[in-house]
């Protein structure tokens, strides 16, 4: 029988014992987990201030610097402001350069699903760094454009792997009062890698050598062997070894995790209900072929919230949105964006402003999530990013205009930039995550982020290749400027409304607890609804029909009846 019987798991009615308790080991556990996060982060971070840098601009055009070829002449004269504008990396390179790494991301986050399930969690986030490091070393000894893009194709396959599967793992083994908590960590981790990514290229943006561009990504090597060597000695995901029928290695990782003894009350509770929450999945949707297994994720009909097919299509929708809030055409394209209005005098230093208001909004996230709920912060997150970039956009196209020469103006648009920012960093930037982290069962579960996680990849790809065209002063150009925030902002909108009328609130339940929430309730009416029972109660109540007999003693096994 699975798991060789090493483990008497007993179970029980008692919602409250569903769960052990929090300790000091499970914080620090998914705390190193949320590192990941530092991979998204800086690469978002540096590619934008590098497609700004002089250096890079001179060595990929060929164009010469403007005090070059205009000696003596000092940056407020008219001709050299003229030449400045011209001087930048073409669109298209600028769009291939961006976007490519997302492309690869797209994949490596679709093919991590396959691998999670097969070799575990853990193993495929360290498979995740090396792929990640091979990309790197090509990006660091690029000094052309194929070079580059290569190694930005290779390195986004690490990166895919490394922003799914972190996600899952830290999902499964958070606990779930504090869930939402330690998930919205991964998201600070990853403002805080795109401010370091924007300190590390202020600081090299001048120098007239390689190491300009080349020291901002080789610093990307440090958060890999971090991550990978922090994983090798953290436990795998309990919930991987269920589904893999190895119950005596969950029951050892999980008491790793809780920082409880093996033989505690609360391990084998927590423990039944994984495995008696996993055999009612599997009972609705038995495994098959591996086609079969994919095809799983669009079981069911999309009016119903407790489908398969709903919670995918969920999944990929809410990564969707998060992207079309336009965050990162800020953060990929800021520097070149306030570059080309005019009027702001140093666009890497504030490209770096606005990073470093990203990293002090998330951390308020932190209590949001848990006592406002997911559900509500992102509805009212998506209005306030609707007003900000309205806002945004009137004054751009009116007094903020660089033929206006208003610089309060600019620095009202400035800061409603900033205000927008902060008014994502504390809503869809980590609840984005966090639903995806929750929603799925344990069948489809790293299928199902597999795919949200490659729709967020996707869209950041596709933003990546057409922003060039939308604001850049160059021909065959939209030539939009700062008009592409009422684009934004309706997008905003159109947030809004998926997240009222498609987002269930999750806040303050155990995975297998969510499942019984999307089966009993609506999005609207999901923020009231209570646990009442356990699966590993109803399976005893006869409540529960066996897949197969297999199944049924797998589960008899290891839930005893007199526990109950």
């Amino acid at each position: 029988m699975p798991g060789g019987g090493v483990v008497a798991v007993t179970g029980t009615a008692d919602v409250n014992r569903v769960e052990a308790p929090v300790t000091v080991k499970a914080y620090l556990v998914v705390a190193f987990a949320a590192f990941g996060g530092i991979f998204f982060g800086y690469d978002t971070g540096w590619m934008g201030g590098v497609l700004a840098m002089p250096y890079f601009i001179n060595q990929y055009t060929g164009m010469e610097y403007p005090d070059v070829k205009f000696p003596g002449l000092s940056s407020d004269n008219q001709q050299v402001k003229d030449y400045t504008k011209t001087f930048v990396i073409p669109q298209w390179q600028q769009s291939l350069t961006t976007s490519i790494l997302s492309a690869g991301t797209f994949f490596g986050a679709i093919i991590a699903g396959d691998i999670a399930d097969f070799i575990g969690r853990r193993t495929t986030i360290i498979i995740g760094c090396g792929v990640f490091v091979i990309g790197g070393i090509l990006e660091t000894a690029s000094t052309g454009l194929n070079v580059m893009v290569g190694g930005r194709l290779v390195a986004g396959f690490g990166v895919g792997f490394i922003s799914a599967i972190v996600i899952l793992y830290m999902s499964e083994i958070a606990p779930r009062k504090v869930r939402g908590a330690v998930v919205a960590g991964y998201q600070f981790c990853i403002t805080i890698g795109i401010l370091l990514a924007n300190c590390v290229v202020y600081a090299t943006q001048n120098r007239r050598d390689t190491g300009s561009y080349r020291i901002p990504i080789a610093v990307q090597f440090l958060w890999a062997i971090i991550l990978a060597t922090g994983l090798a000695i953290l436990p795998e995901s309990p919930r991987y070894f269920v589904k893999k029928g190895k119950l005596d290695k969950a029951a050892h990782a999980l008491a790793r995790v809780r920082g409880q003894p093996i033989d505690s009350e609360y391990i084998q509770d927590e423990l039944a209900e994984i495995i008696a929450n996993h055999e009612y999945e599997m009972s609705i949707v038995p495994e098959t072929s591996y086609l079969g297994s994919w095809m799983a994720c669009f079981e069911g009909k999309i009016t119903q919230p407790s489908s398969n097919l709903r919670r995918t299509v969920l999944g990929i929708l809410m990564q969707m949105m998060q992207q079309l809030t336009g965050i990162n055409f800020i953060f990929y394209f800021g520097p070149v964006f306030f570059k080309q209005l005019g009027t702001v005098k140093n666009p890497f230093l504030m490209s770096l402003v606005t990073t470093l208001v990203n990293v002090l909004s998330t951390p308020f996230s932190f209590v949001m999530v848990e006592k406002i709920g997911r559900r509500t912060i992102l509805i009212y997150g998506a209005a306030s990013m609707v007003v900000m970039q309205f806002i945004v956009g009137i004054i751009g196209a009116t007094a903020g205009r660089e033929s206006e020469n208003n610089q309060n103006a600019v620095r009202a648009m400035i800061a409603f930039i900033c205000l927008n920012i902060a008014s994502f960093a504390t809503t869809w930037g980590p609840a984005a995550w966090i639903v995806i982290g929750e929603i799925f069962p344990l069948t489809i579960r790293s299928r199902g982020v597999g795919l949200s996680t490659s729709s967020n990849w996707f869209w950041n790809c596709i933003i990546g290749v057409i922003t060039p065209y939308l604001v850049a002063d160059q021909p065959h150009s939209a030539k939009l400027g700062s008009n592409i925030f009422f684009m934004w902002g309706g997008l905003c909108v159109v947030s809004f409304l998926f997240a009222f009328f498609m987002v269930p609130e999750t806040k303050g339940l155990t995975l297998e607890q969510v499942d019984k929430m999307l089966e009993e309730s609506t999005p609207r009416t999901s923020r009231k609804w209570k646990p009442h029972s356990t699966f590993a109660a109803e399976m005893h109540l006869g409540k529960f029909t066996p897949m197969t007999t297999t199944s049924w003693a797998y589960a008899n096994n290891y839930i005893r009846p007199e526990a109950y």
